[in-house]
């Protein structure tokens, strides 16, 4: 199981660090896991989230992270498609592709934000159909052929598009993963399944099966799972530490997506499964309900290299870690970044 780590790129006003203090520390801290051994850097796409989510152009900040780093992989977690033409899609992913010397991971979805989908101009309802029509072009864009496609969104007819990534035939291609469905989907169109961080452990467990179960390329099945991490030598120190930040990042992201819970959007019914865990807000979120949701990993490194094994049984092949969850100094980050790749990273390398 890979060790990975995942940036919303948050501003809570508790930290008190500035907004461009916060994107200084996040290249500082992917700088310090590229050194020590971490495999990928996953940034998200959000929009009108603040304090919650900054990382509003996160292709920007990876061009910037593959200038300062060798060896870690750099993640679009994931572009939100029905928000982007294809074509420039296709254009920025092939021009970050080449700046990292072929260290892309590229993820796409619908987005599930109604505000994102009304100030975009785009209608909700449409989201399957423009994410399915974009995958397909975008495959057809970053393969070098010449695109021609005609669907109910696009038409296009012998388009060059330019620059080619340096992977072949394109950087690996990921989805973000919701419904029992989406999984199945994923699995028939050989795409990595990124699962989380809003849905509880005990539901990403069946749907891994089901995306395993449904997997049938030659290549290994990948799949993804973000959770909130924060491991320190001293466990009780972790748990102090980590409690109210993690609980913070989790209340804000239950917060954002609660008008999709609230609501079945057309083609967005599946989230009505997760409308239950909208009584978390009003019971209150603490540290011990998000590690028994299996949600967050918190303690000493024995601690948490015990609590992550149920993941690799699982199958999960990326472990996407929210470590501190934006919401600690980065020099707390950093220390458990040492900490896991020390200690718990080791335990997982076979």
């Amino acid at each position: 199981m890979q060790f990975d780590l995942f940036y919303e790129i948050s501003h809570p006003a508790q930290l008190a660090r500035t907004e461009s203090q916060a994107f200084t520390d996040t290249l500082a801290e992917i700088v310090l896991a590229d050194q020590l051994g971490f495999g990928c850097a996953w940034l998200v796409e959000h929009h009108f989230m603040r304090g919650y989510s900054h990382s509003a152009a996160p292709d920007l900040v990876l061009a910037a992270v593959s200038q300062r780093t060798q060896r870690i992989r750099l993640g679009l977690s994931v572009t939100p498609l029905p928000y982007h033409h294809p074509l420039h899609v296709a254009e920025r992913v092939a021009t970050l592709d080449i700046l990292s010397q072929g260290r892309l991971e590229l993820g796409i979805g619908r987005g599930f934000s109604p505000q994102e989908y009304q100030a975009f101009g785009v209608n909700m309802a449409d989201s399957r159909t423009l994410t399915d029509e974009s995958l397909a072009i975008l495959r057809q864009a970053l393969s070098g052929q010449q695109v021609n496609f005609q669907g109910e969104h696009f038409h296009l007819d012998a388009l060059d598009v330019v620059p080619s990534p340096v992977q072949r035939p394109h950087p690996p291609l990921w989805t973000a993963a919701v419904s029992p469905d989406t999984f199945v989907w994923a699995a028939q169109a050989q795409l990595g399944a990124l699962a989380g961080p809003f849905k509880p452990w005990m539901m990403v467990k069946q749907d891994l099966r089901r995306y395993l179960d449904a997997w049938q390329a030659p290549e290994p099945a990948r799949t993804g799972m973000t959770i909130g991490l924060f491991c320190l030598p001293d466990g009780k120190r972790a748990r102090e530490l980590a409690g109210p930040a993690l609980v913070w990042f989790y209340q804000q992201l239950l917060s954002t997506t609660l008008p999709v819970l609230e609501r079945l959007y057309p083609s967005y019914e599946h989230f009505h499964d997760l409308g239950r865990f909208r009584h978390l807000l009003k019971l209150g979120i603490n540290l011990t309900l998000l590690e028994t949701f299996g949600m967050a990993v918190v303690g000493s490194p024995a601690e948490c290299v015990d609590k992550l094994q149920r993941y690799r049984e699982a199958g999960v092949t990326h472990l996407l870690c929210a470590v501190g969850a934006g919401a600690l100094d980065t020099a707390l980050v950093q220390a458990s970044l040492h900490c896991i790749a020390d200690e718990v990273m080791p335990a997982f390398a076979v």
